[in-house]
């Protein structure tokens, strides 16, 4: 039985996910992390790794594969709706998340 995670999501947590509503390689996310929080929020190799294999436990991100050598990553619908609650919660991620999305025509699904 898959344990429930624990709230509030931390801001690293929070920006992980939000990085994840597009397909990602760990790289990657460390990159998008500190994009859309202009600067406020960097996370390393070492947490990105813990809290995807963490998310992935939860089954809030899944495995997807791009074809090549690195693992790539996307957010579950669960995990949509985790991160939908943190919005939510917090102004300042609300607003990074409307700027990550600006150029989608929709929202993840």
């Amino acid at each position: 039985m898959k344990k429930s995670i624990v709230l509030p999501l931390t801001e690293p947590m929070c920006y992980v996910l939000l990085a994840l509503t597009g397909q990602c390689r760990g790289v990657d996310i460390v990159k998008q992390v500190i994009e859309l929080s202009d600067g406020r929020v960097v996370v390393g190799p070492g947490t990105v790794y813990r809290l995807l294999n963490e998310f992935l436990a939860y089954g809030l991100v899944e495995d997807a594969l791009a074809g090549g050598v690195a693992r790539s990553f996307r957010i579950t619908d669960k995990g949509f709706s985790l991160l939908q609650q943190e919005l939510a919660r917090s102004p300042l991620l609300a607003s990074d998340a409307n700027d990550c999305w600006r150029d989608f025509d929709e929202k993840p699904q």
